[in-house]
């Protein structure tokens, strides 16, 4: 009851003008994090303007005042303050410093989201980390497999993920599951279907029409071996990497000779792997067991939030050093990154890289190694995962970061 008339005294005094501002804290006085993305895409769903506050309080969100955000923050268990007007523009001020490594970001529209993922009763949703954030923190977005990709759906949207996919078409190589078998028919199927010969050849394909995406304006975000493979099939530029034997597939000579690095958007110079390997290439630097146990840590990097605007909206957290986690890749080789892309986030040891970025066109992609970011190395892939229990997930941040990376205004920087 308390906390019932705590809330309409809030919700009254703010259509009283007694507060300018909705402050949701993003430190360690947030209750849930996660959920807190979702209220800025709600916002976003109201027509209403968010500021970003990069590195204020580990990037919190500042609204106008608004009864219905306030409700939403109440209903998802979301902490939030409220502002006078003279505090608001106290606070701006301070963030404007030249003195201060902050900044007030302007989003203001709500991105379209599609994760490419497969559709069907042998693929649990849960086994793919964006979806289960995505879900978690209530924010709307739409599957899209190969057929819905090489028929431009695409066009429609602003964001798009990728996961533990191989596109290089090698459906073979990790069919220890009954499941993975039936998904292999299952991309077999597709190929024909769409005039395809091979599933490589449909991956191929799959793959332009995403570069292309992402040249024309697209933000891309892959994880795990989505980012890998992708990376090898640009290289690869329609070669045929494997024969469809993993047990006896050698890689060619002329194949690897032939790896086109120019295509690529992140790495360079890597080494295919044969088909009996449990590693696509040398850009995976982790173990050959998925979840073998692991108490290492990676640092994300500090940025001018002033100057250095995307890579410091794309690393805001209450924690800047996050537990390691496993997947098919689990960690990029720091030697086989391109110049041009920026390093967010590395291993202790500095040869391993977790979390980098690019421009690609008109568009972004940025890559995260891993495949759960509070996985539990032995449980298995398709363990379900319940982020009520881990509301406050600095590596689920990056993810969330990234999706609301398409709302923001980049400032030109001055020449």
């Amino acid at each position: 009851m308390l906390q019932w008339y705590t809330t309409f005294l809030l919700i009254f005094l703010c259509s009283l003008g007694h507060a300018a501002s909705i402050l949701i804290p993003m430190d360690e006085t947030q209750s849930n994090h996660l959920k807190a993305y979702g209220i800025a895409y709600f916002t976003f769903q109201q027509e209403m303007e968010v500021d970003w506050l990069l590195n204020y309080r580990g990037g919190s969100f500042l609204i106008d005042h608004s009864a219905a955000v306030m409700g939403e923050c109440e209903i998802r268990g979301v902490s939030y303050e409220l502002l006078s007007t003279a505090k608001t523009q106290a606070l701006l001020q301070e963030i404007a410093s030249p003195s201060v490594n902050m900044n007030a970001i302007k989003m203001e529209r709500a991105p379209k989201i599609a994760v490419y993922s497969p559709k069907n009763e042998f693929i649990e949703d849960e086994t793919d980390a964006v979806i289960a954030v995505l879900d978690y923190a209530e924010i709307p977005y739409t599957l899209l497999y190969d057929e819905e990709v090489l028929l431009d759906a695409l066009l429609e949207f602003d964001w798009l993920h990728l996961h533990h996919e191989d596109f290089t078409g090698q459906i073979d190589r990790f069919l220890w599951r009954e499941s993975n078998f039936m998904e292999a028919k299952m991309q077999e199927a597709t190929a024909h279907k769409m005039g395809f010969t091979t599933v490589s050849a449909m991956k191929f394909e799959v793959a332009k029409k995403i570069r292309n995406f992402c040249a024309a304006g697209g933000y891309l975000f892959a994880m795990c071996s989505g980012a890998e493979t992708f990376d090898i099939a640009l290289a690869a530029n329609g070669m045929e990497i494997g024969s469809g034997d993993p047990y006896e597939d050698d890689i060619d000579p002329v194949i690897q000779k032939g790896l086109d690095f120019t295509k690529s958007f992140a790495f360079e110079n890597f080494t295919l792997e044969p088909g009996h390997s449990r590693r696509y290439s040398d850009i995976n630097t982790g173990r050959l067991s998925f979840y073998q146990p692991t108490d290492e840590y990676f640092t994300l990097f500090d940025f001018s939030a002033k100057w250095d605007i995307i890579p410091s909206l794309l690393i805001q957290n209450h924690e800047h050093v996050i537990k390691e986690f496993v997947g098919r890749t689990t960690a990029f080789n720091k030697d086989l990154v391109k110049p041009e892309a920026l390093i967010l986030g590395e291993n202790s040891d500095a040869k391993r890289v977790r979390y980098i970025y690019g421009e690609f066109g008109k568009g972004h992609w940025t890559y995260y190694s891993g495949h759960d970011p509070e996985g539990s190395p032995g449980r298995g892939r398709r363990w379900y995962l319940d982020l009520n229990l881990y509301p406050h997930s600095p590596g689920y941040r990056l993810i969330l970061n990234n999706v609301l990376f398409p709302s923001a205004q980049k400032k030109k920087q001055k020449t």
